[in-house]
Formats: structure tokens, sequence, C-alpha cells
């Protein structure tokens, strides 16, 4: 008598059902693939462990797909997810079940570091943007798509106003083991926030945990993960606008000397970044042509611009002015050779959506100023 394994079911949703739908288009607008109608497992049925089974056909090769619906895949969940499905796959295999048989992870949205990882693992995924990985012996299926459009939201939001001071405390703090009203104060922001961007960061796996309750603290265990997560999103952002001026008679590195003694005159708060705080946190290139700076509009600002004879141009600018919508942008900033800059991990992000050599000048600061 065959034995049979009882798993724990996951019931499935009308959304989820129509992702199971949307797979099934995707399937077969492929060439040379045919899929038939899903069976869904019924909710009584628990022996099974998938949430549905779709027979295809590639190239004329018959595959089964068992597939497990999710609402959102992140690192940690897929980390959950291969456990269990290891665990399936080696009683399917006892049971005999497992000839032309792949395990397909569904979701709504799936992170780019779960697709990675499940890539890594070759482990099939598919999201309602369109992306599949299907990879199965003699079989493989590859379509990468754009994020899904609530996805793309919650990274924009992570990466942006006051949750990106969230980012930018513990990137500065990396080696440290933080609590939450601790890192809200650094941050500038209100410990519901920095709860929410803590909460967030622990799905994609960077943090470690200790303590409980109000005595709980993280470490940010994968810092480069986090900085190249925020430097490949912001590629995809539009920058902030410049306002450009041209100060007369005036190289690079004494226009930087100049302005910090013109601001600090007005008592304004500004922070260099860009390639002139980059040359002078690690010297990279022979001369830089331009100063970026940013600053907080108003009143005292347009005084102290009128101090240093800048006029505004379209060509040609010696001072680019990006305008700060709050102090909160100027965290963590340094002192060096009497010129406030950008922190190090604020002037690598902006470097990286930059033109010219200003990738070059990112790598060699990330290298030689952030280390990791």
């Amino acid at each position: 008598m065959q034995k049979i394994y009882r798993f724990p079911m996951l019931s499935v949703d009308a959304s989820e059902r129509q992702l199971v739908e949307k797979l099934l288009e995707t399937l077969r607008a492929l060439p040379e693939v045919t899929a038939e109608n899903a069976d869904f497992a019924p909710g009584g049925e628990s022996h099974r462990g998938y949430d549905a089974r779709v027979d295809i056909r590639v190239a004329g090769k018959p595959l089964t797909l068992l597939i497990e619906a999710k609402k959102s895949l992140y690192p940690r969940d897929v980390r959950q997810a291969l456990w269990q499905l290891r665990e399936f796959g080696r009683r399917w295999s006892e049971s005999t079940m497992s000839a032309g048989r792949v395990c397909l992870l569904i979701a709504e949205s799936i992170s780019p570091g779960a697709k990675e990882l499940l890539q890594e693992e070759r482990v099939g995924y598919y999201d309602s943007g369109g992306s599949l990985f299907l990879p199965a012996q003699g079989v493989y299926l590859y379509v990468d798509k754009p994020p899904p459009k609530p996805l793309s939201k919650a990274l924009r939001s992570l990466f942006s106003g006051r949750r990106a001071q969230v980012l930018h405390a513990l990137l500065n703090r990396h080696d440290a083991w933080v609590g939450g009203k601790m890192l809200a104060e650094q941050a500038q922001v209100s410990p519901a926030t920095a709860s929410q961007v803590l909460t967030e960061l622990e799905r994609f796996d960077w943090l470690e945990l200790r303590g409980q309750g109000p005595s709980k603290e993280r470490h940010l265990r994968e810092p480069a993960a986090l900085l190249d997560a925020w430097a490949k999103q912001l590629t995809t952002m539009r920058p902030p606008e410049l306002r450009r001026f041209y100060i007369p008679a005036a190289r690079t590195n004494a226009l930087v000397d100049r302005i910090a003694e013109v601001l600090g005159e007005h008592e304004l708060e500004y922070a260099i970044t860009h390639e002139a705080a980059a040359q002078r946190y690690a010297p990279f290139l022979s001369s830089v042509s331009q100063v970026r700076c940013r600053l907080m509009p108003g009143h005292a600002t347009e005084e102290a611009l009128g101090t240093l004879d800048a006029r505004v141009v379209s060509d040609g600018a010696n001072l680019a002015i990006i305008e700060a919508k709050s102090s909160g942008e100027l965290l963590f900033r340094e002192k060096v050779g009497g010129a406030w800059l950008a922190s190090p991990v604020q002037v690598y992000l902006d470097l990286v959506r930059s033109e010219g050599r200003a990738k070059e000048m990112a790598d060699h600061l990330r290298r030689e100023r952030i280390g990791f």
C-alpha cells in the first residue's frame, strides 16, 4: 500500500488564482510551450503540499509544475521556503512522485535579491510583472521583466525621503548595534518611521537581531548589499534639479574654500558633494571642473550667492546648487580642510548616477574611504 504523506496546506485566495492564470498566459505566449488549465488543490486535500498543479510541454517535453503561491517574496521568505521545498522534494522522491515534477514559487512581487537567491538555488519563480524562471532537466525558461508597480513603489519609498535617512544612519554606523529609539534620533525621524524601515530590511535579511522588546537591537550584517541596492534604485529615479552658476576667476580647490568661508559667514548649513567632495576624501582626478553643493533655499542663501558674485548660467557652470528639502539631506556631513562635505556614503550615491568619470571616482571612494 502506497504511503501518503501529509503536508501543511496554504489556502489559495482569488488573487492567487488570478496570478496562476497570469502564469498560464505567460507560458502559452512562449514559443513551443503549451499549458493545461491549473488543477487547484481542494481545501480538504491536505496531503499534496502545493497550491496548484499545471501540466506543460516545452518543445514536446512534458513537465508538471507544482506551484506554491505567496503574497510576496523577499530573501528571508525565500530561505524559509527553500527549506520547506527541499523537505517536500525529499518526500515526493520517497513516494515516487518526483519524475518530471518541478517546484515553482509564484508571488505578486519578488524582490531582486530574492530572485538572485532563487536562481542560485535553481528554484523556479514567477511574479505578476511577468518575470519567469523555470529550470528543469532539459528545459530552461527565463523571462526578465520590470518589477510590478507595487514592488517598484515600495522600493522607491524605502530609498527616498525620511526612510532613506534611516538607511543613511545604519550605513554610517554599520559596525555598531543600535536600538530603534537611538536610530530614530540619529536619523532625525520618528520612532515609527525607523521601525517601519527596520521591518523592511529584516525581510531583505540584511540585519542581525538581539534582545527583546524595548531593548531589541539591530546590526547591519550586509552593508554592501544595502548600499548596492540603494545605488541601483537611484539609477531608476530622477536626479535632483541643479541651479547652475559661474563664479569668476576661481579654481575649483580655491572655490571650495571660498564657498565654505562665505556660507559660514552667513551661518548657512551646507554640504559639498560629487567630485569636489570625493577629491578631498580620496584624491583621484588631476582636476575637478565643478563644485556641487547641497544647500537649504532661502533669503540668506541668495545673499551668500550674491557675495560670491555667482552668475546664473546654462553652460560653463563651476558651481551647482542642489536645493535641500530638509536638514535630513545634510546628515552625517564631515568637516574636512575647513569645508563641510557630505558624508562619504552620500557622495558615493551622488556620483554613481552622475556623468563622465564620476562612476570611476565613486568606485575609488568606496574602496578607499567607505570600505564595503
